[in-house]
């Protein structure tokens, strides 16, 4: 992938992203900043969240920056003091990205309802309140967007995720109501629906495991796992006045993953497992 190209295309934005101590919300923050935003970033990983943050500010350029604070989603009173925090910090808010997320296994039958009641309020509860917090002061500001990390298992489901599936998808709609009802307030609300995305640590374990990386990647018509920089580079599209017609849209980012037949995809899949197992 080629570098990308920096420009200054948040520059006097104010923006703030939960769960972005690693991973997506990391390359999300990192992205932002380098685009000119001041960022207020939100975990419960204080440590690593400091550290990330740190390293952020250490590079960014001139007018543009990040501060750590530690959220927990699952507390309301955390979502609303983050949201009063970033107001209090950089005198205005015009973005907010609901990534932080919580999730437990299982089917309807062996799924622990406390599980399924924290994924619910982590995913669906969550957003909805950040936004409830968030709008107002980016009608104060003259607008704002709203972006919510759904995922392909909001719109396509696996097996043995009834709680996170189930989430993933109200969010998508959660994303659509809430852009009708903030529309005629210049305030856009959209998805991304991200899929596969590897971490430095999955990437080293992966290579060490020709047999896994190959199966994985072939579920990818693009060959290739995405990376927090490719979530990162979609929502800096919708968090920028570039995006300024879009509203209500799912951003599917996931290499083609959702667009291919399962029928074919299973006989290439096949084919793949017999040649490797012959090579043994």
């Amino acid at each position: 992938m080629s570098a990308p190209t920096y420009t200054g295309r948040l520059a006097g934005k104010v923006a703030v992203v939960t769960g972005g101590a690693q991973g997506i919300g990391q390359g999300i923050v990192k992205r932002f900043v380098e685009e000119g935003a001041r960022v207020l970033m939100t975990d419960i990983q204080v440590e690593k969240g400091q550290a990330t943050a740190s390293a952020i500010a250490a590079e960014a350029p001139d007018g543009a920056g990040v501060t750590f604070m530690r959220a927990d989603i699952l507390q309301p009173a955390d979502i609303e003091a983050m949201v009063e925090h970033a107001v209090a910090t950089y005198g205005r808010l015009d973005i907010l990205v609901n990534n932080a997320y919580w999730n437990a296994g299982g089917t309807a039958v062996s799924i622990d309802l406390d599980d399924w009641n924290k994924a619910q309020a982590a995913m669906v509860t969550a957003p909805m309140l950040g936004a409830k917090y968030a709008v107002p002061h980016m009608v104060a500001s003259g607008g704002g967007s709203v972006i919510t990390i759904s995922s392909v298992h909001g719109l396509l489901a696996a097996a043995n995720g009834v709680a996170y599936e189930t989430a993933k998808g109200a969010l998508i709609l959660l994303t659509k109501a809430m852009a009708v009802d903030f529309g005629p307030q210049n305030v856009r609300v959209n998805a991304i629906c991200p899929g596969y995305i590897s971490h430095d640590a999955q990437n080293r374990e992966w290579q060490s495991d020709g047999f896994s990386r190959g199966l994985q990647e072939m579920n990818y018509p693009l060959r290739r796992w995405g990376s927090p920089v490719d979530i990162a580079n979609g929502a800096l599209y919708l968090a920028s006045d570039e995006a300024q017609f879009v509203t209500g849209h799912a951003l599917v980012i996931d290499g083609g993953m959702t667009v291919q037949l399962q029928d074919s995809h299973s006989g290439r899949v096949t084919e793949f497992v017999r040649g490797f197992t012959d090579g043994k």
